[in-house]
Order: structure tokens, then C-alpha cells, then sequence
């Protein structure tokens, strides 16, 4: 990750190592954090965008260990993202834990340990990044339909055939970007999006699903083909989507359409051990008063301290 925050090299943090955390709303200092793998950091960049940005908090870390960002954010449902130095992470989240509950959309399989720590985790998935762009991107030519808000029902109705309940409603496909396939008036195959993120070149592929009865025959790849060709016609120089390693079709589709694999990425719900927050509060204000020898707005914590004892004294 690009450091961004000042090392120390002389006064407390050379005597005695420390991560720095701070709130940053500065969407530049940001994005320049998160570009060292825009594919995985790809929910956090995507929450720059204004319309999501406002409704987010960033945290950046910077230690002897290497920088970090953890992003909480609601527009979409309560969400966190961890990008970078595990110790990092671990300094944030320790500080920082966010809602109460989350959904965990993107982490790295080295920040668990910080996370199981802070949180207690759940349905935990282990996952594979993938993305394209306009010149790696290979089109499957179809007959695909673009979707709107009136067809949230003939959505809903094809996620819900495996059992789940599903909800979306009509604004929220009217902002997305949905393609569908049809067997005369039925909905069939459909893929989507998370985030559409043009002014940060970057989009989401998902939500990707194909009628039981009608799967094996590549209707998954021609409505993600057509999602992808509207994002990089819209500007979004990189679209990336979330895949599981084992779905051996999913990931041959994904390939044919010039997706290519990047970093592993851990999906889970997070519940906040400490519901209260008291623990929290407190480690803010010895963090605070120790962060004031740094300047104004700086937390710090102790590198070592840190990585010996962890989280678990709520």
C-alpha cells in the first residue's frame, strides 16, 4: 500500500514503535491508498463515489509494519472493507470496530486473526478476486435485455427459486446495471451489479444467477458480458466481480469473457464482540492521549504491545 502518513523517525515512534490511526475524508488520499490492487480494494474505491462516500468513514493506519484502511459504510447495508498491513488492521479495528453488525465484503485471509479478535465472524466464505478491462475483455454476443425497475419482480422471483427470500426493489435496479435473459416472458438468467463507480473507474459485478433448469448452456456468461461491455462503455476502466474458487463453470465463464484471477478475498457477517463499545471507548482515549505527541487528530497504538496481547480484553 502507498504510504501516505508520515514515519516518525525520530521522537516516541522511533523509541517505541507505534501505529498512527487517523479518520481521513480527503477521497484523494484515499484513492491513492487503495491503488496498489484496485481490484481488491474495489468496494472501498467504489465508496468514493458521491452518493455512497457521505454515508462511509475511513480509517487509515500507518506502523513499523506498513500501512493500512478499514472502511465502514451503510448506503448499501452496514459494510466493512479491510485493505493492507494486518497490523494495521488490527490497530483500527481495535479502535474502530464499526456497527454492531456488518457485512465483511472484502478482507485479505491474513487479517482474520485482528478480525476474530474484534468481531466474532461468521459464514465465513473464502473467495477469489477477479477483473477485466477494455483491453483484456472478450464479448459473448447474445440475445440479452437490458433490465429496469419494472422488472424487480421477474428478478426477485428468479433468486428467490432456490429458496431465499430476495427484495430488491425497483429504484435499486433503475441504479444498477442488470441484464437478463428470457424463455418467453420468464426470466431465466440475470447478472448485475454492486457498485457503479464511473468518476473512480471502477465497477462491481454481481448478483449473477441462472434458473436451475437452464444452467450449462452459457446464459451466465452472456448476461455478464453484456453487464461488463455497459460498465466499460460508462468509463469504468476495470470491472471486477467476486468468485468461488471451487465453481469450476463460473470461473471458465468468467475467463472466456477475459476476466483474470487476483487476490484471495474473505467474505463474512461480523458481529462486534464488544456490543457496548465500552472497551473501545476506553482504548480511544489512552490511544488519543498518546496519538497528541504525533499532532492533532492522531490515535496511536502500540506496535508491540499490540501484536503480543490482541484484543481480547472487553
Amino acid at each position: 500500500m502507498t504510504d501516505t502518513l508520515p514515519r516518525h523517525a525520530t521522537g516516541p515512534h522511533a523509541a517505541r514503535p507505534e501505529n498512527l490511526v487517523r479518520e481521513s475524508r480527503d477521497w484523494r488520499e484515499l484513492e491513492r491508498c487503495l491503488s496498489d490492487d484496485r481490484s481488491l480494494a474495489a468496494y472501498a474505491l467504489g465508496h468514493l463515489e458521491w452518493g455512497l462516500f457521505e454515508w462511509a468513514s475511513f480509517w487509515i493506519a500507518e506502523g513499523p509494519q506498513g500501512s493500512a484502511v478499514v472502511m465502514h459504510a451503510g448506503a448499501l447495508g452496514p459494510t466493512t472493507v479491510t485493505i493492507g498491513s494486518p497490523a494495521g488492521v488490527s490497530a483500527i479495528v481495535s479502535l474502530h470496530p464499526g456497527p454492531r453488525r456488518s457485512y465483511l465484503s472484502t478482507a485479505s485471509p491474513e487479517h482474520m486473526p485482528a478480525l476474530r479478535d474484534a468481531y466474532h465472524v461468521r459464514d465465513t466464505l473464502s473467495m477469489m478476486r477477479m477483473d477485466v478491462t477494455l483491453a483484456t475483455f472478450r464479448a459473448a454476443d447474445a440475445d440479452v435485455h437490458r433490465l429496469r425497475g419494472r422488472d424487480a419482480a421477474k428478478i426477485n422471483a428468479l433468486y428467490a427459486t432456490e429458496g431465499g427470500p430476495s427484495h430488491y426493489t425497483s429504484d435499486t435496479i433503475e441504479r444498477a446495471v442488470y441484464y437478463g435473459m428470457f424463455d418467453g416472458s420468464r426470466l431465466i438468467s440475470v447478472a448485475g451489479t454492486h457498485i457503479v463507480a464511473p468518476n473512480q473507474g471502477i465497477a462491481i459485478v454481481g448478483n449473477v444467477f441462472t434458473d436451475a433448469a437452464y444452467r450449462g448452456l452459457g446464459l451466465a456468461t452472456r448476461v455478464t458480458s453484456a453487464v461488463t461491455h455497459e460498465l466499460l462503455d460508462r468509463g469504468c476502466a476495470e470491472v471486477a466481480l467476486t468468485v468461488d474458487p471451487g465453481n469450476a463453470p463460473a470461473l471458465a465463464a468468467y475467463s472466456r469473457l477475459g476476466y483474470q484471477l487476483g487476490a484471495p478475498v474473505i467474505e463474512a457477517r461480523l458481529e462486534r464482540r464488544d456490543l457496548l463499545g465500552i472497551g473501545p471507548a476506553l482504548r480511544r482515549y489512552r490511544a488519543r492521549n498518546r496519538g497528541a505527541a504525533y499532532g492533532p487528530n492522531f490515535e496511536a497504538v502500540d506496535a508491540w504491545e499490540h501484536a503480543r496481547t490482541g484484543l481480547r480484553e472487553d
